[in-house]
């Protein structure tokens, strides 16, 4: 666990060991920090384009101390798993455009407007709708208490979060729509967040229609 502190002091570590300038993107609980939505986080979730940047990352990490982690231990043996290390029980998920089932699409990239420099170190952090998207299909009570954050204190555009899980269905992950939908039921019913009924139809609205043109291949 670390607080948002630690987190810009290790970035600001990491960017003084880089030989260039390395442009990277924040999700999950390390964007949520850069945004001002929570103040502390177990894990540092990062995105990269580049396998070359991600390596000079690692290899600053490691001239810090950090040492390898087994992703399987966390993650299982699941598709699009990061290379993990560990300093000082902080631990670095480091993904390659790819985050398990979750797809860091092109209009996610394009919406990283929220940039933070460190040095050599240039840290683009996703909206708060693509943070929702890829916390809704995880089953982490931690991630429910995000996406509740996310919807209470943010002004959501709910038209770019129904496109983006649009979006990821065609890139392949077909359970984004099912996933949003079932993870915004659960917690309205739960009287935790509250979301325009209009949403939650076109959600169904759209999960029926990849039904019905599925069974139609």
């Amino acid at each position: 666990m670390i607080d948002i502190k630690q987190q810009e002091d290790m970035f600001l570590a990491i960017g003084n060991i880089l030989k260039r300038k390395i442009g990277i993107y924040a999700i999950g609980g390390t964007a949520m920090m850069l945004r001002g939505l929570k103040n502390s986080t177990l894990d540092v979730d990062l995105v990269f384009d580049k396998k070359t940047d991600r390596e000079e990352f690692m290899d600053a990490l490691r001239k810090l101390g950090a040492k390898e982690s087994d992703a399987t231990l966390v993650y299982g043996l699941r598709n699009n798993t990061p290379l993990m290390l560990t300093l000082n029980n902080c631990r670095f998920d480091l993904f390659m455009n790819k985050i398990i089932t979750s797809n860091f699409s092109d209009s996610m990239k394009e919406r990283s407007k929220s940039i933070h420099e460190f040095s050599n170190l240039i840290i683009k952090v996703a909206s708060p709708s693509d943070i929702l998207i890829m916390k809704s299909v995880t089953s982490r009570d931690k991630d429910n208490d995000d996406i509740i954050a996310i919807i209470n204190k943010t002004k959501l555009d709910w038209n770019v979060v129904i496109e983006e899980a649009k979006e990821q269905v065609k890139l392949g992950n077909e359970t984004a729509i099912l996933g949003l939908g079932e993870k915004l039921e659960k917690l309205v019913n739960s009287k935790a967040i509250s979301v325009p009924q209009e949403v939650s139809d076109k959600l169904w609205d759209l999960f029926t229609k990849q039904v019905k043109n599925k069974s139609k291949k």
